[in-house]
């Protein structure tokens, strides 16, 4: 499948400057801007900001950030990686984007999910025994906000509307909107239920071990009688000249990010040995462009993907990197994917 959508992602980590310190959140936001116009440069179809609210990560607000790219670029696709909805209010996280769409001349979309950070969940005042309601709900009223002209509706997570009009409204186009899932089944099947898009997040693993939820997805479609939708998959990575210098620039920083979440979450720390065979055979796309390009091209062809969107920041890589990563993704990386995949279809 050569018409393949192929995008990068961000979280907005707190970065490098040049003498090794980590540079105020002010300006990596301003290098987060500087980084969506090389990839409108270059030809990327999406770039999506995730939203966090911590010390390493400096997009709390990735609506803002996303308008300021849309007044300098031209074509690039802008939303979301994830916007967390449980924590979030469905009728104003629908306002943010239908403006977004609008200022951008109709491309924005968004990506909702309940994010694998829970910072937001007690920021906002949301109890996180109320974690799967929240979204189930939520989620079901945004779905709501996306068909209906006037919506009434009612849950226990917020107030009811009845025959209420939200602006602004879409435009006839409407709002391309996914929903994140880690990987479970029940996940998938909300996808279906609510007929919208599926984003795996892989992140780790062989990616055909994601087999199983995209037989899952078509089954539950075709028994709902809907349409199948476009699926993607989001996972990290990283572009450089030759594998052995992409391996280089990335494995300190990849390391740094890793052994900060393990002392938080009381995993392992990283060893080199498996971070080398998460890049030989597992969900980081670490290489030349050629490399990740044919990487990109078997994940797509094994879960039969139509998005695949690398996320290209990872711990405290500089800006520098960045934006050379961005470049040789869209200008090298891109086309290759597509010339695979003409080659031998997904199937």
């Amino acid at each position: 499948m050569s018409a393949i959508e192929l995008g990068l992602d961000t979280f907005g980590d707190v970065t490098l400057d040049a003498e090794g310190k980590p540079k105020p959140q002010d300006q990596v936001l301003r290098d987060v801007v500087e980084q969506g116009v090389v990839a409108d440069q270059a030809g990327v179809h999406y770039l999506g900001l995730g939203e966090h609210h911590r010390d390493d990560f400096a997009i709390s607000s990735p609506e803002v950030v996303l308008g300021a790219i849309a007044g300098k670029t031209e074509k690039l696709r802008l939303g979301t990686a994830v916007t967390v909805l449980s924590s979030d209010d469905p009728v104003r996280v629908f306002q943010r984007f239908s403006t977004l769409n609008a200022v951008s001349n109709g491309r924005a979309e968004v990506i909702l999910g309940r994010g694998s950070f829970t910072e937001s969940y007690p920021l906002f005042g949301y109890d996180m025994s109320n974690y799967d309601q929240l979204f189930e709900e939520k989620l079901d009223l945004f779905a709501h906000l996306l068909r209906d002209k006037e919506v009434t509706w009612s849950g226990e997570t917020r107030a009811s509307l009845r025959r209420q009009r939200v602006y602004p409204p879409l435009a006839s186009g409407g709002l391309i909107t996914w929903v994140g899932v880690g990987g479970s089944p029940e996940s998938v099947i909300r996808v279906v239920r609510q007929d919208l898009r599926l984003m795996l997040a892989i992140i780790g693993g062989d990616p055909r071990r994601f087999v199983p939820y995209i037989d899952l997805y078509h089954r539950a479609v075709e028994q709902a009688g809907n349409v199948a939708r476009p699926i993607g998959v989001h996972s990290p990575g990283h572009v450089g000249e030759t594998d052995e210098k992409a391996v280089e620039e990335f494995w300190p920083h990849y390391r740094a990010l890793h052994d900060r979440l393990a002392r938080e979450r009381g995993w392992r720390p990283m060893v080199k040995e498996a971070f080398l065979a998460e890049v030989r055979d597992g969900s980081l796309y670490v290489g030349s462009p050629e490399t990740v390009a044919r990487k990109i091209a078997d994940a797509a062809r094994a879960l039969r993907l139509q998005r695949f969107d690398l996320k290209y920041a990872s711990g405290t890589m500089p800006h520098g990197l960045l934006v050379d990563s961005i470049a040789l993704y869209g200008e090298k990386v891109i086309p290759r994917v597509r010339e695979l995949l003409a080659e031998q279809p997904v199937a």
